[in-house]
Protein backbone atom coordinates (compact mmCIF):
# COMPACT_ATOMS: atom_id res chain seq x y z
CA UNK A 1 0.00 0.00 0.00
CA UNK A 2 2.81 2.39 0.92
CA UNK A 3 4.20 1.43 -2.39
CA UNK A 4 1.13 2.74 -4.24
CA UNK A 5 1.14 6.06 -2.46
CA UNK A 6 4.67 7.00 -3.97
CA UNK A 7 4.46 5.97 -7.14
CA UNK A 8 1.25 7.62 -7.62
CA UNK A 9 2.48 10.90 -5.93
CA UNK A 10 5.73 10.29 -8.44
CA UNK A 11 2.89 9.88 -11.04
CA UNK A 12 1.48 13.07 -10.85
CA UNK A 13 4.96 15.29 -10.40
CA UNK A 14 5.56 14.32 -13.61
CA UNK A 15 2.38 14.90 -15.39
CA UNK A 16 2.41 18.19 -13.89
CA UNK A 17 6.19 18.88 -15.00
CA UNK A 18 4.67 17.49 -18.76
CA UNK A 19 1.94 19.84 -18.60
CA UNK A 20 4.45 22.62 -17.23
CA UNK A 21 6.89 22.02 -19.75
CA UNK A 22 4.07 22.67 -22.46
CA UNK A 23 2.43 25.79 -20.95
CA UNK A 24 6.18 26.97 -21.40
CA UNK A 25 7.00 25.87 -24.83
CA UNK A 26 3.52 27.88 -26.02
CA UNK A 27 4.63 30.94 -24.24
CA UNK A 28 7.88 31.14 -25.58
CA UNK A 29 6.38 30.72 -29.68
CA UNK A 30 3.90 33.86 -28.91
CA UNK A 31 6.53 35.23 -27.77
CA UNK A 32 8.73 34.62 -30.80
CA UNK A 33 10.75 31.55 -29.76
CA UNK A 34 10.40 27.56 -29.85
CA UNK A 35 11.89 24.72 -28.18
CA UNK A 36 15.64 24.43 -28.96
CA UNK A 37 16.62 27.81 -30.30
CA UNK A 38 15.07 31.04 -32.08
CA UNK A 39 12.17 31.18 -35.05
CA UNK A 40 13.24 32.89 -38.24
CA UNK A 41 11.43 36.37 -38.27
CA UNK A 42 8.85 36.76 -40.80
CA UNK A 43 9.76 38.32 -43.88
CA UNK A 44 10.30 42.05 -43.19
CA UNK A 45 10.71 41.85 -39.99
CA UNK A 46 8.20 42.09 -37.16
CA UNK A 47 6.09 44.28 -38.58
CA UNK A 48 3.03 45.22 -35.83
CA UNK A 49 5.01 43.42 -33.14
CA UNK A 50 8.62 45.57 -32.42
CA UNK A 51 7.24 47.98 -34.82
CA UNK A 52 10.44 47.22 -37.88
CA UNK A 53 9.05 49.19 -40.72
CA UNK A 54 8.36 47.27 -43.85
CA UNK A 55 10.83 46.40 -46.82
CA UNK A 56 12.02 49.84 -48.60
CA UNK A 57 11.94 51.88 -45.44
CA UNK A 58 7.95 52.15 -45.41
CA UNK A 59 7.25 54.65 -48.01
CA UNK A 60 6.75 53.57 -51.77
CA UNK A 61 9.40 55.06 -54.19
CA UNK A 62 8.69 57.71 -56.36
CA UNK A 63 7.89 57.24 -59.67
CA UNK A 64 11.89 58.32 -61.96
CA UNK A 65 12.15 61.91 -62.56
CA UNK A 66 11.44 62.74 -58.58
CA UNK A 67 7.73 61.85 -58.36
CA UNK A 68 6.99 64.13 -61.37
CA UNK A 69 5.88 62.87 -65.18
CA UNK A 70 8.62 64.35 -67.34
CA UNK A 71 7.38 66.84 -69.30
CA UNK A 72 7.31 66.17 -73.74
CA UNK A 73 10.35 67.56 -75.59
CA UNK A 74 10.29 70.99 -76.05
CA UNK A 75 9.00 71.68 -72.57
CA UNK A 76 5.49 71.16 -72.87
CA UNK A 77 4.80 72.54 -75.61
CA UNK A 78 4.24 71.19 -79.43
CA UNK A 79 7.69 71.68 -81.45
CA UNK A 80 8.06 73.61 -84.09
CA UNK A 81 8.18 72.51 -87.42
CA UNK A 82 11.98 72.11 -88.72
CA UNK A 83 13.02 75.75 -90.09
CA UNK A 84 10.67 77.27 -87.23
CA UNK A 85 7.35 78.98 -88.84
CA UNK A 86 6.04 77.76 -92.33
CA UNK A 87 6.59 80.56 -95.01
CA UNK A 88 3.26 82.05 -97.21
CA UNK A 89 3.37 80.36 -100.89
CA UNK A 90 4.98 82.30 -103.90
CA UNK A 91 2.70 84.47 -105.36
CA UNK A 92 1.76 88.17 -105.15
CA UNK A 93 3.36 90.84 -103.68
CA UNK A 94 6.15 93.56 -105.26
CA UNK A 95 9.22 92.46 -107.16
CA UNK A 96 12.62 94.21 -106.34
CA UNK A 97 13.66 96.99 -108.11
CA UNK A 98 16.76 96.91 -110.10
CA UNK A 99 18.91 99.46 -112.45
CA UNK A 100 17.87 98.60 -115.83
CA UNK A 101 21.36 99.02 -116.67
CA UNK A 102 21.96 95.84 -114.58
CA UNK A 103 19.14 93.90 -116.38
CA UNK A 104 20.88 94.31 -119.86
CA UNK A 105 20.27 90.99 -121.07
CA UNK A 106 16.52 91.89 -120.93
CA UNK A 107 16.17 95.56 -121.48
CA UNK A 108 18.37 94.44 -125.00
CA UNK A 109 15.78 91.62 -125.73
CA UNK A 110 13.37 94.74 -125.42
CA UNK A 111 14.80 96.87 -128.69
CA UNK A 112 13.98 93.93 -131.16
CA UNK A 113 10.47 93.70 -129.37
CA UNK A 114 9.96 97.11 -130.42
CA UNK A 115 11.05 97.31 -133.71
CA UNK A 116 9.33 94.31 -134.60
CA UNK A 117 5.91 95.27 -132.55
CA UNK A 118 5.68 99.38 -132.54
CA UNK A 119 4.37 101.32 -135.03
CA UNK A 120 7.22 103.11 -136.75
CA UNK A 121 8.36 105.95 -135.46
CA UNK A 122 8.07 104.99 -132.20
CA UNK A 123 10.48 106.37 -129.30
CA UNK A 124 10.96 105.74 -125.72
CA UNK A 125 10.02 107.35 -123.13
CA UNK A 126 12.27 107.37 -120.01
CA UNK A 127 13.94 104.26 -118.79
CA UNK A 128 12.87 100.83 -118.74
CA UNK A 129 11.36 99.44 -115.94
CA UNK A 130 13.32 96.50 -114.37
CA UNK A 131 12.96 94.08 -111.40
CA UNK A 132 13.47 90.58 -109.94
CA UNK A 133 10.73 88.70 -109.81
CA UNK A 134 9.14 85.94 -108.03
CA UNK A 135 6.22 83.90 -109.42
CA UNK A 136 3.35 86.28 -109.26
CA UNK A 137 4.78 89.22 -108.70
CA UNK A 138 4.84 92.64 -110.31
CA UNK A 139 6.58 96.08 -110.10
CA UNK A 140 5.19 98.98 -112.05
CA UNK A 141 5.48 102.66 -112.61
CA UNK A 142 3.50 105.74 -113.25
CA UNK A 143 3.36 107.25 -116.63
CA UNK A 144 1.43 110.27 -118.72
CA UNK A 145 0.06 109.08 -121.64
CA UNK A 146 -0.79 112.18 -123.59
CA UNK A 147 -3.88 113.05 -125.50
CA UNK A 148 -3.79 112.07 -129.37
CA UNK A 149 -0.77 110.14 -129.04
CA UNK A 150 0.36 106.59 -129.61
CA UNK A 151 1.61 103.88 -127.08
CA UNK A 152 3.20 100.22 -127.15
CA UNK A 153 4.68 98.41 -124.65
CA UNK A 154 6.92 95.69 -124.76
CA UNK A 155 8.64 93.34 -121.80
CA UNK A 156 10.44 90.73 -122.18
CA UNK A 157 11.93 88.15 -119.11
CA UNK A 158 15.16 86.31 -119.05
CA UNK A 159 15.15 82.22 -117.92
CA UNK A 160 14.33 81.22 -115.72
CA UNK A 161 10.81 83.38 -116.58
CA UNK A 162 7.91 81.57 -118.28
CA UNK A 163 5.44 83.59 -118.55
CA UNK A 164 5.27 87.61 -118.48
CA UNK A 165 2.35 90.19 -118.38
CA UNK A 166 1.93 93.76 -119.27
CA UNK A 167 -0.87 96.79 -118.06
CA UNK A 168 -2.10 99.69 -118.54
CA UNK A 169 -4.44 100.29 -114.73
CA UNK A 170 -6.26 103.57 -113.87
CA UNK A 171 -5.06 105.84 -111.12
CA UNK A 172 -7.77 105.55 -109.06
CA UNK A 173 -8.15 107.78 -105.10
CA UNK A 174 -10.09 104.89 -103.92
CA UNK A 175 -8.14 101.76 -102.64
CA UNK A 176 -8.71 98.50 -104.29
CA UNK A 177 -10.97 100.11 -107.21
CA UNK A 178 -8.01 100.34 -110.21
CA UNK A 179 -9.53 99.07 -113.77
CA UNK A 180 -7.41 97.70 -116.19
CA UNK A 181 -7.15 99.42 -118.90
CA UNK A 182 -5.14 97.52 -121.38
CA UNK A 183 -3.15 94.13 -121.26
CA UNK A 184 -1.20 91.94 -123.70
CA UNK A 185 -2.03 89.08 -125.33
CA UNK A 186 0.41 87.04 -125.51
CA UNK A 187 1.96 84.13 -123.98
CA UNK A 188 5.86 83.09 -122.86
CA UNK A 189 8.47 85.23 -121.54
CA UNK A 190 7.85 87.99 -123.93
CA UNK A 191 4.82 90.59 -124.42
CA UNK A 192 3.85 93.60 -126.45
CA UNK A 193 0.54 95.38 -125.38
CA UNK A 194 -0.17 97.75 -127.96
CA UNK A 195 1.19 95.70 -131.88
CA UNK A 196 1.16 97.20 -134.60
CA UNK A 197 -0.16 98.00 -137.01
CA UNK A 198 -2.54 99.16 -133.77
CA UNK A 199 -1.03 100.88 -130.77
CA UNK A 200 -3.37 102.06 -127.51
CA UNK A 201 -4.46 105.90 -127.84
CA UNK A 202 -5.46 108.12 -125.03
CA UNK A 203 -8.86 109.42 -126.26
CA UNK A 204 -9.46 111.73 -124.36
CA UNK A 205 -8.20 115.50 -124.46
CA UNK A 206 -5.86 115.74 -121.80
CA UNK A 207 -2.94 113.69 -120.76
CA UNK A 208 -4.19 110.71 -118.18
CA UNK A 209 -1.78 109.39 -115.60
CA UNK A 210 -1.97 105.64 -116.11
CA UNK A 211 -0.04 102.69 -114.00
CA UNK A 212 2.42 100.59 -116.14
CA UNK A 213 2.24 97.24 -114.19
CA UNK A 214 4.89 94.61 -115.22
CA UNK A 215 4.48 90.97 -114.20
CA UNK A 216 5.55 87.65 -113.73
CA UNK A 217 3.45 84.91 -114.00
CA UNK A 218 5.43 81.75 -114.45
CA UNK A 219 9.02 81.44 -113.31
CA UNK A 220 11.41 83.71 -111.68
CA UNK A 221 14.60 85.97 -112.11
CA UNK A 222 14.98 89.51 -114.11
CA UNK A 223 12.31 91.18 -116.41
CA UNK A 224 12.03 94.34 -118.11
CA UNK A 225 9.26 97.12 -119.83
CA UNK A 226 9.66 99.94 -121.68
CA UNK A 227 6.98 101.99 -123.13
CA UNK A 228 7.32 103.62 -126.58
CA UNK A 229 5.28 106.34 -127.81
CA UNK A 230 4.69 107.96 -131.05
Amino acid sequence: MRNVIILGVVGAVVVAGVVGCKKKDQDAQQAGYQQGGYQNPPPGGYAGQYGNPPPGGGTTAPPPGGGTTAPPPGGGTTAPPPGGTAPPPAGGGQASPMDPTVAGAATQVLNGLATQNAVAGSKPVGSALACNFQQGQSCETQVQLQAGKCYTVVGAGVPPVSEVNVKFIAVSPIPGSAMVLAQDQDSGPQATLGKKPNCWKNALPMAVPVRMVLEVAGGSGVAAAQLYEK
